[in-house]
């Protein structure tokens, strides 16, 4: 039974620098931490955590556990650096599906 994304399916490389908060000068960030994820880049409708609908144009599948709050900077394969809007952990124990973590970005 398969309990996490496998590696193999991970075939791209990302950058994230999550978010941490609002600061005096601006938001403010973590350090780079790279990352083996998959990358889809299509142009999907989503709502962000307050409830607005906005446009995503990158999706990311990455291991259990990414951290990547919404609010994050994220650096794509392609070297355009995008905003996390969303995060969902993907867990479903007992059924023969992968964990991960989806990430929706502008």
């Amino acid at each position: 039974m398969v309990t996490r994304v496998p590696p193999s399916l991970l075939r791209h490389r990302i950058g994230v620098e999550p978010y941490l908060g609002d600061g005096a000068y601006g938001p403010t960030y973590g350090p780079l931490a790279e990352h083996s994820a998959l990358v889809g880049q299509a142009v999907r409708m989503v709502r962000t955590p307050d409830g607005r609908a906005v446009t995503s144009s990158a999706q990311i599948i990455a291991a259990p556990g990414l951290d990547c709050p919404p609010g994050s900077r994220v650096t794509l394969p392609g070297g355009r650096i995008t905003t996390a809007i969303t995060t969902a952990s993907h867990t479903a124990r007992g059924l023969p599906v992968p964990a991960s973590t989806e990430v929706m970005c502008e």
